[in-house]
């Protein structure tokens, strides 16, 4: 059985393991980015390895494939990635009884810069929502909606453009998202992003009836169909530009303010994990981080003997 999301047939007992592993991702319900992220690295895996089968790659070789990957010009960022899908594979394996151990497991992550993404403040956020759109904005009412989603809820691009018109409940002011690995978790929808979505909906009606078309999906293109995340990105950084922000402000820089600027006016760090969808306390720990270097620029900045 052929995945939809493969682009060539793998061959050799390494290409069919690798087949049934990601067989078994779709089987579980796994995330389409990353199913196609998988299907990408372990093809490029297997190719490097050729016909060996699973069991005769030890951690030699696959310290071997890593090399190749920087010789090839991929950054410490893309070969940890490629390595965490190795290991991903070579623990289904074991699981599955195919290998004895993990030899992914004994090579070590390339180490990553922690550099903190930088966050824009509550007041730069508020000045790219409380104005008009650029006259650029080929759907200024529909990326009115996007930018107060992101902001508003904390939501990752795909979730953002997964959700469909009857996945909000006006009645509770909140909306199911459907996260990573399919699961599910309700957000608040706020009075700003509401009054947004309410002004969007006879434009979107309006599109749709010109297309003589129907579509579940809350957020369109031009051409009547759902919005993706690549295009969701091209209007944030655009809006983002005109309104004097940095040129790396991306979708996930709205969800990570959101959790910041949470943080830093008293939420519990509980509750930001339920609403950011983290399975771990630790990924959320990250904003006490972000907030952190916030405080101490406030410090820096105001309090006398600091200078």
């Amino acid at each position: 059985m052929k995945t939809a999301v493969e682009t060539k047939t793998l061959t050799g007992p390494l290409g069919k393991s690798i087949h049934q592993f990601l067989r078994a991702l779709h089987q579980r319900n796994a995330a389409v980015n990353t199913i196609v992220a998988y299907t990408k690295d372990l093809t490029s895996f297997c190719d490097y390895i050729g016909d060996a089968r699973p069991s005769q790659i030890d951690h030699i070789r696959i310290r071997g494939y890593l090399s190749d990957l920087y010789d090839r010009g991929l950054g410490k960022t893309s070969v940890a990635r490629h390595l965490a899908a190795v290991r991903s594979f070579y623990r289904w394996l074991a699981r599955e009884g195919l290998v004895k151990q993990n030899p992914a497991a004994l090579v070590s992550t390339p180490k990553l810069p922690k550099n903190l993404p930088r966050v824009p403040t509550i007041e730069e956020i508020n000045t790219v929502l409380d104005t008009d759109l650029p006259d650029s904005a080929a759907f200024p009412e529909r990326d009115r909606v996007i930018l107060e989603l992101l902001y508003g809820s904390g939501l990752r691009n795909s979730e953002l453009v997964g959700i469909n018109l009857d996945h909000i409940h006006w009645s509770n002011s909140a909306i199911l998202i459907h996260g990573k690995g399919s699961k599910q978790r309700m957000v608040p929808l706020g009075e700003s992003a509401a009054l947004a979505i309410r002004e969007y909906i006879p434009h979107r009606q309006k599109l749709l009836a010109g297309k003589k078309k129907t579509n579940p999906a809350l957020l369109l293109n031009l051409r009547g169909t759902r919005l993706t995340t690549r295009s969701v990105g091209r209007i944030v950084k655009q809006i983002a530009i005109s309104r004097g922000l940095p040129a790396d402000v991306h979708p996930h820089t709205l969800r990570h303010a959101f959790g910041t600027h949470l943080l830093e006016e008293g939420a519990d760090l509980r509750a930001i994990q339920e609403l950011l969808g983290h399975e771990r306390l630790s990924t959320t720990q990250r904003y006490t981080q972000l907030s952190m270097k916030h405080v101490v620029k406030v410090y820096d900045e105001t309090h006398p003997r600091a200078k």
